[in-house]
């Protein structure tokens, strides 16, 4: 162990800790509040109407490509998943309002890069650390207040740490925003006609037609409820700097309200597949054909040559340098 760590007067070194404590904890939600907001984050949660190249290509070979994309960054080397992050970033500026949606998901990257580094480096173990790295030296930059070692922390925050949490950060990237362009790309009721059209297992497609559907309507109601918070005074008078902490707050009061609405939807979702004798016939039929076109044979070659890529990258050593030991 090297001590980098600065020499602060001890009442200076509880109040940094515990500030650090708070932003590893809120920060990314307020992120995603002040800079994002609701309305922001269901933009890139949704379905919406487009022409772009990506609407032409089928849900089917969408979905292939984001499970690929799934087993491509969880087996090769970090920096490989950043690439493929990169790429599906600038994806977004085939969507509808390209400058706004790029930036949304820019800070939804971030946010979720700032929450998976202090979920991961604050708790990490030393011996992983060594594991992962391959070095027996760490660098400690700060020293935790003794009693942090109940909440799970590791006695001192290290270099290794944190460049640890960058890693795994960034296998959840790149899965993350190819999930978010099959969503936005996709109505639900494509994705149940092409799964099913590979003899996948109807009540799963239901359940992940659901989950497309109730997705958005989450959001919708949250925001609907903390702007209702708005209107009767909830942070009225306040700096703007603490809007987004009211957002959080408001937020916090819409969770019951919301969980009542999503159970009275689950109870008409389950009435309306009753009544339409879901899952009643052996099989389906549907009005719109099934078809594939060039881009699907395009996009299937690209998922092609992400596999080959992903096997050379382990046949010369670049395999994942992250040890999953206790996670």
């Amino acid at each position: 162990m090297v001590n980098w760590a600065p020499l602060v007067p001890p009442v200076a070194d509880q109040v940094i800790s515990w500030l650090v404590f708070f932003f590893g904890l809120i920060g990314p939600i307020v992120i995603i509040l002040g800079l994002i907001g609701i309305r922001g984050f269901m933009e890139i949660t949704r379905f919406e109407k487009g022409e772009s190249v990506l609407y032409k290509i089928s849900p089917l070979t969408k979905l292939i490509l984001v499970i690929s994309t799934t087993i491509a960054v969880s087996l090769t080397i970090w920096w490989f998943g950043a690439i493929l992050a990169l790429i599906y970033l600038l994806l977004f500026l085939t969507l509808n309002n390209p400058g706004k949606k790029i930036l949304y998901a820019s800070f939804l990257t971030f946010s979720t890069s700032l929450g998976v580094v202090s979920s991961f480096s604050f708790y990490t173990p030393y011996y992983i650390l060594t594991q992962a790295i391959g070095t027996d030296t760490l660098h400690v930059i700060w020293y935790w207040p003794s009693y942090f070692v109940y909440m799970g922390y590791q006695p001192g925050l290290t270099l290794e740490a944190l460049y640890y949490g960058f890693q795994v950060a960034f296998r959840f990237i790149a899965p993350m925003l190819s999930g978010l362009l099959l969503i936005i790309t996709t109505t639900p009721s494509d994705v149940l006609r092409y799964l099913e059209k590979v003899k996948f297992p109807l009540v799963f497609i239901f359940a992940l037609t659901v989950a497309m559907r109730s997705i958005p309507r989450i959001f919708d109601t949250l925001d609907t409820i903390v702007k209702l918070q708005m209107m009767r005074g909830l942070g009225y008078g306040k700096p703007k700097a603490l809007r987004p902490f009211y957002l959080l707050l408001g937020g916090l009061y819409g969770i019951v309200p919301t969980l009542i609405f999503l159970m009275r939807q689950a109870k008409y979702t389950a009435i309306a597949a009753d009544t339409r004798g879901f899952n009643a016939m052996p099989k389906r039929t549907y009005m719109k054909p099934i078809v594939f076109n060039r881009l699907d044979y395009i996009a299937i070659g690209l998922t092609l040559l992400l596999y080959i890529i992903t096997a050379i990258l382990l046949i010369i050593g670049l395999g994942r340098g992250i040890p999953y030991i206790g996670f």
